[in-house]
């Protein structure tokens, strides 16, 4: 449940068989990727879902559970730092396969290994090799999307996908908690394995456009070579003389440190505080994917009509709102409808974030920009996640989700000092100069 979140200044596009200014159903490419990416979402819910269980069920500790978040996290942030370098100057496809690859015979060790009993040291050697991959991952799909569609049609792409992710996070959580109260959690860390192999295979006949020569990467055919470090400060020198980008990134710094370990907090207070089993663990979490269902499809039109500012800022609000009720909740249904406001509103604000950095900024350093924007906003994020969970073992979840809520309404309003407030319909706080 963590938060993984107007004036454009795009490069060129130009066709190139990828079906750009076509209705997004009837381009081919754009289909397969949509399909192969909800696959790999449906398959990552099973093991949002089992990875947390198998340490509660080996230790039954919600502090080991926050500091395999934490140590995830953490590689995540290391990872990070390169991910944008490096998928600025490779083959954006080939990279995408690749990682799936490397997830699939990683997490696909952790059923194998658990048939001859629980490795705790294993899940904290495999995750948080997967999420350094992961992140390479998610910067690569970035700049993937870009590549399948138009500018135009970038808010209502990311839209769609994060809404069929989230209907695959409906059905994962229900089959995942079934699937564990069935054979165990281990067995749904492999479907999670299964589903990387899919995504691989799909992504293997997709196209996207070439970029052309004055788009083209540093490390790629007759451009300009940089070194590493001096890839890094581009992408970060961006995100700094763009306003709107400067202010999210050091708000989400915040709302990422107060919501990382959400997820371990909300399965913790169903199984310690409510004693609910695996099963309904999974129903609460696919409740809350309904919620990823509803921003996903409705963020597009919602941000036309008012704006990124008061979209972004409006989400963010009424998520810590919903986050302070979390822990006081004592029905299962309420836990439920709370964390599908949480996600919808997290789905609304991710999205036009991500929208976002995509319109304005340059194709060249769009995976670099995006790698500093992650690196610099998630930071404290795995500090913030074990803190999180130590305190609420240690003071009990109910105050503890009161005060990460409040904090996260506060960045709200602080958001309305900032030049978030006045990117509106037609302007995002204008290009970098």
């Amino acid at each position: 449940m963590a938060y993984r979140a107007g004036g454009e200044r795009t490069s060129r596009r130009t066709g190139s068989g990828t079906g750009e200014g076509q209705p997004l159903w009837k381009q081919r490419d754009f289909g397969i990727f949509w399909a192969a990416q909800t696959l790999s979402f449906l398959g990552d819910s099973f093991a949002l879902i089992a990875l947390p269980l198998l340490v509660l069920q080996a230790t039954g500790s919600l502090a080991r559970m926050g500091l395999l978040t934490a140590v995830g996290g953490a590689a995540s942030v290391v990872a990070a730092v390169f991910a944008g370098a490096v998928v600025d100057r490779v083959d954006r496809r080939r990279l995408l396969i690749a990682c799936d690859l490397v997830r699939m015979v990683l997490y696909g060790l952790i059923p194998l290994v658990w048939l001859f009993g629980p490795r705790i040291w294993l899940l904290y050697t495999v995750l948080p090799l997967c999420e350094a991959v992961g992140m390479l991952f998610a910067v690569g799909y970035v700049t993937f999307v870009r590549g399948l569609v138009g500018t135009g049609q970038l808010t209502e792409a990311n839209g769609r996908l994060g809404a069929t992710a989230a209907a695959a996070g409906v059905l994962g959580p229900l089959c995942a908690g079934l699937l564990a109260a069935w054979t165990g959690p281990a067995a749904a860390v492999g479907v999670d394995a299964a589903s990387f192999g899919v995504s691989a295979a799909c992504l293997s006949v997709v196209r996207i456009r070439k970029r052309p020569p004055d788009e083209q990467s540093p490390g790629e055919p007759g451009a300009r070579t940089a070194g590493l470090w001096r890839d890094l400060r581009a992408g970060v020198a961006f995100l700094y003389r763009h306003p709107v980008l400067r202010a999210l990134t050091g708000l989400l710094f915040v709302f990422s440190f107060l919501t990382l370990g959400l997820n371990d907090l909300v399965i913790y207070h169903l199984k310690h505080d409510l004693g609910q089993d695996d099963g309904t663990v999974g129903s609460v979490m696919a409740a809350g994917a309904l919620g990823t269902i509803a921003g996903s499809l409705l963020v597009a039109r919602v941000r036309r009509r008012l704006g990124f500012g008061p979209t972004w800022t409006v989400s963010v609000a009424v998520s810590g709102v919903a986050v302070a009720g979390l822990g006081w909740a004592r029905d299962v249904p309420v836990v439920g409808a709370l964390a599908a406001v949480f996600l919808a509103c997290v789905a609304v604000a991710g999205t036009c974030s991500m929208s976002l950095r995509q319109e304005v900024t340059p194709e060249p350093l769009l995976g670099r920009v995006t790698s500093a924007f992650w690196t610099l906003h998630y930071a404290a994020a795995p500090v913030g996640a074990a803190v999180l969970t130590w305190a609420a073992q240690r003071h009990g979840t109910a105050p503890v989700a009161l005060a990460a809520g409040g904090a996260c309404v506060l960045v709200a309003g602080v958001a309305l000092v900032t030049p978030v407030r006045g990117a509106g319909r037609g302007d995002a706080g204008g290009p970098a100069t």
